[in-house]
């Protein structure tokens, strides 16, 4: 294991009716700028218990950030903090509604063409406004981490990037918020946090044991849970809490401090999401199976170990062992209601070109923990996915 800092500053208020403890969370003097996705934070009550705390302060609210937030968008919401005067943000909604938020916090403070950020992946971000998140779809991690990921429709771009002038100052999450969320979406939050414990895992061996083990305990808990929030009946408060919190960690930074990290499968993920608009998790899903099979050599000893760990493959030969762990992983993402085939999408070899081309427009042509992932490597990992 690496030499590494690992400074996180976000404050988590977990809990039910946490809400409330935004009243001496937010600033007293502060002209907050709420912002949200749809409909829904209005309709459960959230929106409303937000307002409450919120007390006598200043504050308005900027909605339709989208499922994959639009850089078009977020720039309305920045004219709306510059015009308004408003100096503290809050994001209420899923990571979509956090990354939007962290980009605008740092837009609405950056000279020039706010696109240079995701250009430079927040290297050239200098400041940003103060902003908290109230969480209601847990899944990405984005309310304990410095990075986010932006879409700009008119050239099919979905690009990342981190600062840590964009850490929240404090997350509210109170699991009681994901009752009325559908299944899909609890479907698609596992998915997201599994593949998100993966990417900072499943590379190779460094004697980082406690990593390790608090990763492979994250995947377990994972599986364990995904089946029971789907079958439901009645939302349950302590599987809620397991899979927010569960999420939280997978990508705050913890498990991957000091750690090789991988990426590959979001890269990827990422251009499927910019030019067919699938959910984000379910590229994701498509992806690492096939990615997995692709990488068995260079993830040999990690995959062995991933397999006898998680789940208790411990007969066969190596290649046996490799194959049967990353079939159980394609059946959990099915299991789950995830397709993990392109042709599930109703996508053929035609997509492939058009991905690989994205790939090399934006760079990403030296993926993977080792950075020898090509695109050609990547077009072999999209046609094993067909």
């Amino acid at each position: 294991m690496n030499n590494f800092d690992f400074h996180n500053p976000t404050h988590i208020v977990f809990g039910k009716d946490r809400i409330a403890d935004i009243a001496t969370l937010v600033p007293a003097e502060a002209r907050v700028l709420i912002l949200v996705g749809g409909s829904s934070a209005e309709k459960t009550g959230t929106l409303a218990e937000v307002r409450q705390a919120l007390g006598a302060r200043q504050h308005d609210t900027f909605n339709g950030i989208e499922p994959n937030p639009g850089f078009d968008t977020a720039m309305k919401a920045v004219q709306k903090v510059r015009e308004g005067g408003f100096d503290f943000l809050l994001a209420v909604g899923g990571g979509s509604v956090i990354d939007a938020t962290k980009f605008i916090a740092a837009a609405a403070l950056f000279e020039g063409d706010a696109w240079n950020i995701l250009l430079q992946g927040g290297k050239n971000i200098t400041q940003a406004l103060p902003f908290g998140s109230v969480l209601t779809l847990p899944a990405t991690g984005s309310e304990m981490n410095k990075g986010s990921v932006i879409t700009r429709h008119d050239i099919d771009a979905k690009l990342p990037f981190q600062s840590a002038y964009v850490y929240p100052q404090f997350s509210v999450l109170d699991p009681t918020k994901t009752y009325t969320l559908p299944k899909k979406q609890l479907a698609n939050g596992v998915v997201d946090a599994f593949v998100h414990t993966v990417e900072q895992y499943l590379t190779y061996p460094v004697n980082a044991p406690v990593h390790d083990r608090f990763a492979e305990s994250l995947l377990q808990t994972l599986v364990e849970i995904g089946p029971r929030l789907l079958t439901a009946t009645e939302p349950n408060y302590d599987d809620r809490a397991t899979l927010m919190w569960s999420a939280t960690l997978a990508l705050n930074g913890l498990i991957g401090a000091g750690v090789p990290q991988d990426w590959a499968t979001h890269m990827i993920g990422h251009e499927l999401t910019a030019q067919h608009n699938i959910d984000h998790a379910r590229t994701l899903a498509i992806v690492l199976p096939a990615l997995l099979n692709e990488r068995r050599v260079q993830k040999h000893d990690k995959l062995l170990q991933y397999g006898e760990r998680v789940w208790g493959i411990r007969t066969g030969t190596d290649d046996e062992r490799i194959t049967a762990a990353i079939e159980k992983t394609r059946d959990f993402f099915e299991s789950l209601g995830i397709p993990t085939r392109l042709s599930a999408y109703g996508l053929g070899a035609e997509a492939i070109d058009v991905v690989v081309r994205q790939l090399k427009e934006h760079g990403m042509t030296q993926l993977s923990e080792h950075g020898d992932l090509t695109p050609e490597i990547s077009r072999r990992i999209l046609e094993a996915a067909l």
